[in-house]
């Protein structure tokens, strides 16, 4: 049976994780594991929403020794948990969080592990084991689930690890502002430390403060895996962080602009991954130089009726990507936007991703985003109702639709313009499109009363 060992680390000292700077073993890790897996209930679907990116990963751990497959949904709404229950009726949930209100038979993290004991020995993992059951984030709708086998997550990221300098003989620690829940941060977090030698952080730090804090709390190397709302609120603090050696985006288009500040405020190298929840990641850039994306070793892209497919390497089956792609080399291509996003009003054609430019243009705007209203999808001929929410403390909705008149035809004017204090965005950035219908409907309901 072909097997694939849970952690590359080849001594029981090398570094594993790190919380508050203190350094946790492979050993200590791997009998973590062993011992969190004894207590597991029966289920074998695991929900594991622990918030300790080191309780997730041995909650991980401890799953794939035990033959348990992790549900890693991008939310944890009372509808999402009610659609796992239906999907899996054996699920439970694991949580480091004392007051969990998640509605499925809960498992604690215990709040103390006995120290490390017995022979050094990896644990070897099934390659055709089914790892995980991860979800799309609904960004354009319902969330759907993908099966993850070990094999394939393990290939994906060590195939990822040189493209990103990870590979070198140091032991670098990952510091993610992103969750270990989410495919990214699952992937670029944990997966990427267990299965190339390097070490992750514990912590979850959001704030540009706490972010320096971490990253001033581990050794050189070390690299912050992120997103370019997380890089565009760095640079706007005016913060200095520690020296990084590397950074890591993802998660929505990153700008060549805002690229080229963030390596040179921060005196780094900055690499950017695309990817999907159904795909994993599969190609990567270093934005700041360069337009064109380099694909992973094995996976290639075929364009068929107007659609570009990804198939090979460690992506699971001929797999339909949601973006307009053009293709410049066997393994090099362009990105040109979603094909979700591009919108028809009155017969003129735009896109989410032009006006959402336009928008933030705008001084005194500090965060906004176009969608449609109710049921329409993006491409339609029909009557559209093209929306938008804004955050702008200080700009009136009518100031900000003069603005808006300058840049953009007047027939793409959101109708309503919703100024609100903050967007919905979740743990990674995205804009989820039930939050902005809940969003819209409640801001109307509001006006009614």
């Amino acid at each position: 049976m072909d097997t694939i060992a849970l952690l590359s680390h080849t001594s029981p000292t090398a570094v594993v994780a790190r919380r508050s700077g203190i350094a946790i073993s492979a050993q200590q890790f791997l009998a973590d594991a062993a011992q969190l897996g004894k207590s597991l209930p029966a289920g074998r679907h695991v929900l594991n929403i622990c918030g300790d990116r080191y309780h997730f990963t041995v909650g991980l751990a401890a799953s794939l020794m035990t033959g348990r497959v992790s549900l890693l949904p991008s939310t944890h709404t009372p509808e999402v948990i009610r659609q796992l229950a239906s999907f899996a009726p054996d699920a439970f949930c694991l949580t480091d969080e004392e007051h969990c209100d998640i509605d499925l038979p809960r498992s604690y993290y215990p709040r103390d592990l006995p120290a490390a004991r017995g022979p050094w020995q990896v644990p070897q993992i099934p390659s055709a084991q089914l790892a995980a059951i991860v979800f799309t984030s609904g960004s354009t709708g319902m969330p759907l689930p993908y099966k993850k086998t070990w094999g394939r997550l393990a290939r994906c990221v060590r195939d990822g690890a040189p493209r990103l300098g990870l590979s070198d003989g140091r032991s670098h620690t990952l510091i993610g502002t992103v969750p270990p829940q989410h495919m990214y941060g699952f992937e670029s977090t944990v997966l990427l430390a267990l299965l190339s030698g390097n070490a992750f952080g514990a912590e979850r730090p959001f704030y540009p403060a706490d972010i320096c804090a971490v990253l001033a709390a581990v050794p050189r190397p070390r690299a912050l895996v992120s997103t370019p709302i997380h890089l565009r609120t760095l640079l706007a603090s005016g913060i200095d962080l520690p020296l990084i050696d590397l950074i890591v985006s993802a998660t929505a288009p990153l700008e060549s602009t805002l690229a080229r500040e963030v390596e040179e405020k921060f005196q780094t190298s900055l690499v950017e991954i695309y990817g999907s929840t159904e795909t994993g990641q599969i190609a990567t850039r270093r934005t700041g130089g360069s337009a064109a994306w380099r694909l992973s070793p094995g996976v290639r892209l075929s364009v068929n009726d107007g659609q570009t497919f990804a198939q090979g390497g460690h992506v699971e089956q001929l797999t339909t990507l949601c973006d307009v792609i053009e293709i410049t080399g066997e393994d090099e291509f362009l990105l040109h936007g979603r094909t979700a996003d591009l919108i028809n009003v009155a017969g003129k054609r735009s896109s989410f991703g032009y006006l959402n430019a336009q928008l933030n243009a705008i001084p005194g705007v500090v965060d906004g985003v176009f969608f449609l209203r109710g049921q329409h999808t993006a491409g339609t001929t029909g009557v559209v109702r093209l929306a938008a929410a804004v955050v702008a403390p200080h700009l009136s909705a009518a100031a900000l639709t003069e603005q808006l008149r300058q840049r953009i035809d007047p027939v793409f004017l959101p109708r309503p313009l919703l100024m609100v204090e903050r967007l919905p965005r979740n743990a990674t950035g995205k804009l989820p499109q039930q939050a902005l219908q809940s969003l819209a409907d409640r801001h109307l309901k509001a006006e009614l009363l």
